[in-house]
């Protein structure tokens, strides 16, 4: 089913592809502008710059954000860290996924000691969610409908994409979370790169070729799939049984001055956390109630899938997990890419 219109989410992705050309051509763009203010250096991945722009609001209201200006870069997790290895300046760095603060971490530009918050060093969190056309015509259900013949898989690429690792593991997982073996699990994953149809190069990458109608199902974050709908897209989404909590961190660099220290802090307080509930992330804080538009349930906008994995507990963290599966050469994943053309 081929979706022809151009929705609301559409016309908003196109203008912040421009904005990103005009980014990378510029060195960044400020959202204010006072003389002789202090500049925080903002770089996220992608699917955090819709949000990102009510927290820097509120942040601008108190105290500590008075007079702060900011210098914000997004894109594909992987990419953006390696920017930021290789010169882009970043005062705050918010990442999809550990390896890319730890690339940092290895080059000096981010402490050591980033993750001894009472957080460890996560602001934002989500779940890997299965994105349907209206009305769900192939009835996908769960993770076993994704191996069916016919279907057609739309999910960033692992070698690019945070939320890729975070998809594909999940995928992973249900199998394993089911009482399947590896050997079980790595079979169920042939099979699915087997249906993948295009593998885009960030989460939102992936989010503007589906709602093109490419495919028939798209991974993404609960959150991305939340904030497209509340953008004006036309589809459904579906929090299987069987899932992984996804969890971005956020650190500041090594040279970064007390307004990106201040600004790290808000990031997980009550009003941050506020912010990015209503625009789909699952807060820190169980505490946080809030309606969220574009959720299935609007007023319980956060179901607890029955079986929720997590990398510490289920994968061994993510030095072993990224080693396990996505290491350039031995990785699970890497491999089966390769051997299904799929890359």
């Amino acid at each position: 089913m081929s979706i022809k219109r151009t929705t609301q989410w559409q016309i908003w992705v196109a203008g912040s592809l421009v904005g990103a050309m005009a980014l990378a051509g510029c060195g960044g763009s400020s959202d204010a502008s006072s003389k002789g203010a202090d500049t925080v250096n903002l770089v996220g991945f992608s699917i955090l710059e819709q949000a990102n722009k009510q927290v820097i609001a509120d942040f601008g209201k108190t105290a500590a954000g008075k007079g702060v200006a900011f210098t914000t870069s997004y894109g594909a997790s992987g990419d953006q860290s390696r920017a930021v290895e290789g010169g882009l300046k970043a005062d705050v760095v918010h990442f999809s996924l550990e390896p890319d603060v730890q690339r940092l971490v290895d080059s000096k530009q981010v402490s050591p000691g980033w993750d001894t918050t009472a957080d460890k060093g996560i602001v934002t969190q989500s779940v890997v969610v299965l994105v349907v056309r209206k009305g769900n015509p192939k009835h996908i259900e769960g993770w076993d409908d994704l191996v069916r013949p016919g279907v057609r898989i739309i999910t960033p690429n692992p070698a690019s994409s945070g939320s890729a690792k975070w998809n594909v593991l999940a995928a992973y997982g249900h199998v394993i979370a089911n009482g399947g073996t590896p050997a079980q699990a790595t079979a169920y994953l042939k099979r699915f790169f087997g249906n993948v149809a295009a593998l885009p190069g960030s989460g939102r990458d992936a989010t503007t070729a589906f709602e093109s109608g490419n495919g028939d199902v798209l991974l993404s974050y609960e959150n991305e799939a939340i904030l497209a709908r509340q953008s004006g897209a036309e589809f459904d989404y579906v929090v299987p049984d069987q899932d992984l909590l996804i969890q971005n961190p956020a650190a500041v660099t090594t040279d970064a001055g007390p307004a990106a220290r201040r600004f790290l802090t808000f990031l997980t307080g009550t009003k941050a956390q506020t912010d990015y509930a209503r625009e789909g992330f699952r807060p820190l804080r169980k505490s946080i109630k809030v309606d969220v538009k574009g959720a299935n349930d609007p007023s319980n906008p956060f179901p607890v899938p029955s079986k929720l994995l997590t990398i510490d507990k289920d994968f061994g963290g993510w030095d072993k997990a990224d080693t396990q599966f996505f290491d350039d050469t031995k990785g699970i994943v890497t491999k089966i890419q390769a051997e299904t053309g799929k890359q």
